[in-house]
This record gives C-alpha cells, structure tokens and sequence, in this order.
C-alpha cells in the first residue's frame, strides 16, 4: 500500500494537491495542523497542515469529484461524512466538510481567535514561571514606590530587587509602609557594600609615591592638581609632580601651570631611566603625585607599558580615576582590565554631571577596591573630598538633597 503525504499551508490547498497527484478517487486517511514553537504561531506562514492520502485503500473518498451524478451522494462514515450537495467546483467546502461539518467562517474566526488568546496565556504563563525559576521575586506592592525610586537612581534592576527584598526583611512590617524609612534601610544597606580607603595619609620623615591611572578624559590631571594643592598650600607639605602623560603636551602644560602657580617641582618622563632619576631628585619630599596618560583599558600593550612605569616608580599607592557618569558595565570593565597594574583604591570625579549615581553600586561590587576621594567640579583646589560612605549613599538615592 502506497501512502503519500502532502503539506500545504491550508487544507484547501493540501486537498487540492491530493486531487491534482491522486486524482478525486484517493483516499484520505488524516489530517493534522503542525504548529512550530509556540511563539512562532503568530508568524504569517508558519503553520500547515499536512494531509496523508492513498489510491490502494479502500475506504469512501472526502475529495468530491469534479462531476456529480444526480443521485445523493452515500455518507462518509463518522467525522468523514460530507454534506448532501457539495459545490464541485470550490475546493473551501470540501475542506470544509473533511475538518469541520456544517461549519462558517464565523464561528471559523472565532476559533481562531480563542486559540490564539490560549496560546497567549500559556506564553504568559511561561514567562511567569522562568521569571520565578530566574530568582526575580515580584516586587512587594508596598514597596513598590521604593523599588522605582532605586530604579530612577540608575540602580541596575536585579540589584534593586535584592535591595527591596533585603528591605523586606530587615525592616519591621508597620514600618514598610511608611516610603522615607523604607528608602533609609535601603540607603544603609548601600552604605554597608562601600568600603573606603580614607585620604592619602602620610608619615613625617617618610616619602609616599601615589600615582593615578585611568582612562582618558576621566580627570586624573585636574585631580593631581587638586590634591597637589591641598597638601601644599593646607596642610604645608612638600609635594612634587611627575609625569609620564608625554602622548599630550596640552597634558604636560596643563600640570606645569599648576605647578608654576603652586610653585611645586615638576618632572616629565619618558623612560624607566628617567623615572628612576626624577624619583632621586626629589627624595626629600613628603608626597610625590604622578600623572600619567590615558589608557583604553582594551589596549593591553599601553597597559603594560603603564604597569613598567608604576613598577620602576615602587609607587605606594595606585588610585584608579573613574568617571562617575559612565555607565556601570563600562566603569566594572575598566576596573577590571586596570586591576593588573595594581589598583589600591577609587577616586571618582564628575559627579556633579551624573544624572544617577546607582552605576556606581555594581562597580564596588565587582572591583574589590575602596574609595579614596570623589571630585564634584573643576576648582582647584576645592571639589574634593574624600568619600564617606553614609554620605555617597544619601547621594545614590537623593536623600538630603537641597
């Protein structure tokens, strides 16, 4: 026995090529609707229904012939019958008798219809539980406003869920109510994930190497300057500058001005030889800062190059200087290609310009490393100061603002 399939993407159509193979005496044996992915069914085209058909079986044919004879056609057994007077020449009612008797497009469409809404649901349903199966708890309707508000701070949202559902927690039931309190929890809870290292301290007697180091256009040199001046000109240290930041002479010539107006000591190097003799020339001072260029954190070559000088420097301290209005994949990405020059700490700048300082949560998180100073302005020598983490996480979530 020969049995041929056949998919359209309608049963008319598959019927008709059934016809056209077979001639009208085949014999169907089924039909089915073959459905892809369940997402997939909202897509024009993707279904079809396949038809299995043979001349060699010897049961009532559903395909109507192209010519009728008078007498009333001898019904099909069960669901295969056919209405009494088919139209020979419209494929659509024969379909129509083979898949649902005594059917209209009517009540065809709304079929349709509900089949697609259960699909919807199922799909819904899915998402729900991979969304649970993900650990994403839903957001307690009394905390919702909090959760939001920690969003809005441009705190990535798995973090702001955890922070929420810490909050629930933490804080007791009659106090959730009450968004001020619930929005302090959540600022103390930020507080407790930032570690600080304190300003640079230095021993008398002793000299202290601190280098910065960071992508371009982050403001190491504004920050030297800055740090430059309040160790001279507050606290009555003996400072001095080096820089290595060769690849821009507007660089050189912005720290030689500070320097001048300062009236610190300045060296510019190029070499490990001549770090080595600028580092002798100053061996009386309490503080050595040093500048150097901007490095793409995806350029290993410069990296390395950068680690040689830090090297040759035995530099006590490395800040690692971030822009605060990065976003937060970028601000982690950096900390981790610089963590091999041997980052100590953080110093942020710019976050007078952040429109959120919730970036900068995931960037304690991943780095490891604590914060020394944030700069909030271009004065020189004030817009620096160091960082307190009760005060940055106020910041984070604008508590005490104006």
């Amino acid at each position: 026995m020969e049995i041929k399939t056949y998919r359209a993407p309608s049963l008319q159509e598959a019927l008709a090529m059934v016809r056209a193979d077979l001639g009208p005496d085949a014999a169907v044996l089924h039909t089915r609707e073959i459905r892809g992915h369940r997402l997939l069914r909202w897509i024009p085209g993707v279904r079809k229904v396949e038809v299995a058909a043979s001349l060699d079986v010897n049961v009532p044919s559903r395909l109507p012939r192209r010519e009728q004879s008078s007498a009333p056609a001898a019904p099909a057994p069960e669901a295969y019958q056919r209405p009494s007077s088919p139209a020979p020449t419209r494929p659509a009612t024969a379909a129509a008798a083979v898949a649902r008797p005594q059917s209209t497009p009517s009540r065809d469409l709304s079929s349709e219809l509900k089949s697609q809404l259960d699909d919807l649901q199922a799909m819904l349903a899915d998402l729900c539980r991979q969304s649970q199966a993900a650990g994403r708890p839903d957001v307690p309707q009394e905390l919702f406003h909090l959760f939001t508000e920690l969003i809005d701070a441009e705190i990535p949202e798995e973090i702001a869920r955890e922070l929420v559902q810490r909050v629930r927690q933490d804080c007791p039931p009659e106090e959730l109510m009450d968004p001020a309190v619930a929005k302090a929890y959540a600022a103390r809870l930020i507080e407790s994930e930032i570690a600080v290292a304190g300003p640079i301290q230095l021993t008398p007697g002793q000299r202290r190497v601190v280098a910065l180091v960071g992508p371009t256009g982050v403001g190491k040199t504004t920050t030297i300057a800055k740090l430059a001046a309040n160790f001279r000109l507050r606290e009555r240290r003996k400072v001095g500058l080096i820089t290595v930041d060769t690849y821009r002479i507007a660089a050189v010539e912005q720290l030689r001005t500070y320097a001048d107006i300062i009236n610190l000591p300045m060296k510019v190097v190029s070499t490990p030889r001549e770090m080595r003799e600028a580092l002798a020339q100053m061996a009386d001072l309490d503080l050595i800062l040093m500048d150097t260029a901007g490095r793409s954190p995806r350029d290993e070559v410069k990296i390395h190059e950068l680690k040689a000088f830090l090297t040759e420097a035995q530099a006590d301290e490395v800040h690692l200087v971030l822009s605060s209005v990065a976003g937060a994949s970028t601000l982690s990405r950096t900390a981790e290609r610089f963590a091999t020059v041997g980052t100590t700490a953080l110093i942020l700048t710019k976050i007078d310009e952040a429109t959120g300082l919730g970036n900068l949560l995931p960037l304690m998180r991943s780095s490891g490393l604590p914060l020394s100073y944030l700069t909030d302005g271009q004065n020189v020598p004030d817009d620096i100061q160091a960082a307190h983490p009760a005060a940055l996480a106020d910041a984070m979530l604008g508590i005490n603002e104006g």
